[in-house]
């Protein structure tokens, strides 16, 4: 019986690299993550179009209802995630220097300042501060 050769390069053999057993949970993530924007988006699309031509007063009321605060908050969030995630796959995919770890890290700061920022101008406005 002869032996097949390994599709393995010999540096691979030596320090036994594997896969990394993280892509295939990524994957998921941003497919749950997109898959529960699909109907927050309907529904945001629905109230956007509800307070477009309205003025300020009548937008706070329309925000301070707590279906509409949470609905858009959820939306922010599952946004802001799936935005973290989608860019850190691009980094990973396609930055070849130095910089990947600093752009990593960029882009999670980014994407939390963005979804807190969001939720707080939500809270603000549902709230009619």
């Amino acid at each position: 019986m002869s032996k097949q050769p390994s599709m393995r390069t010999p540096l691979s053999r030596v320090r036994y690299l594997g896969s990394a057993k993280s892509g295939t949970d990524h994957f998921w993530k941003q497919r749950v993550s997109s898959v529960a924007l699909v109907p927050l988006t309907i529904v945001v699309i629905f109230i956007v179009i509800g307070i477009m031509g309205r003025n300020h007063a009548a937008a706070t009321q329309i925000l301070g209802s707590p279906f509409v605060a949470i609905t858009l908050i959820m939306f922010v969030i599952t946004s802001a995630y799936h935005m973290w995630l989608g860019m850190q796959v691009i980094i990973e995919d396609y930055v070849h220097s130095d910089l990947k770890l600093t752009l990593i890290m960029i882009n999670t700061f980014f994407c939390f300042a963005v979804g807190l920022s969001s939720v707080y101008a939500l809270v603000k406005l549902s709230f009619g501060v």
